[in-house]
């Protein structure tokens, strides 16, 4: 799983008219599933970001995390994490998911994140979707399961 962070004071998605989802202060999170993720892989990936220390404490420091202030968390699937663009001009998706292995994967993760009682809001699996956000700082990380699972 490759997961694309931003910190946010707030943020929202939708389809079409529709408003899927909306976060205040937390953290938006754009999940790539690559073919090879295993279920384990979104439990991991869930305690990874929901503590990762990227808010700010009493001096300024960032050094709270999402469970600390109680924040919340928008997710948005994004195939498009694992776009290989070494070649050509159009990017490659060979490494991301199929779409049965990756919507199930996705959906496990909200699950995790859930489980976990942080506030939780999410896209539409494939669709094609208007996020917006404000972005806080900025702060914005990447987390690749690959690179430390």
């Amino acid at each position: 799983m490759r997961a694309v962070i931003q910190r946010v004071s707030s943020a929202s998605v939708r389809v079409g008219r529709e408003e899927l989802g909306a976060i205040s202060r937390g953290l938006v999170v754009f999940l790539g599933i690559h073919r090879d993720d295993v279920p384990e892989t979104g439990g991991w990936m869930a305690d990874k970001i929901i503590h990762l220390r990227v808010f700010a404490d009493a001096q300024g420091k960032m050094n709270r995390s999402l469970a600390d202030i109680d924040a919340e968390m928008l997710i948005v699937s994004q195939f498009t994490l694992y776009g290989d663009c070494r070649k050509g001009r159009r990017p490659g998706y060979s490494d991301a998911a199929p779409p049965p292995l990756a919507e199930s994967l996705y959906n496990r993760f909200i699950s995790e994140i859930k489980r976990r009682g942080i506030k939780t809001a999410a896209g539409k699996f494939q669709a094609m979707m208007e996020v917006a956000l404000i972005n806080d700082g900025p702060v914005t990380l990447l987390v690749d399961s690959a690179k430390t699972f």
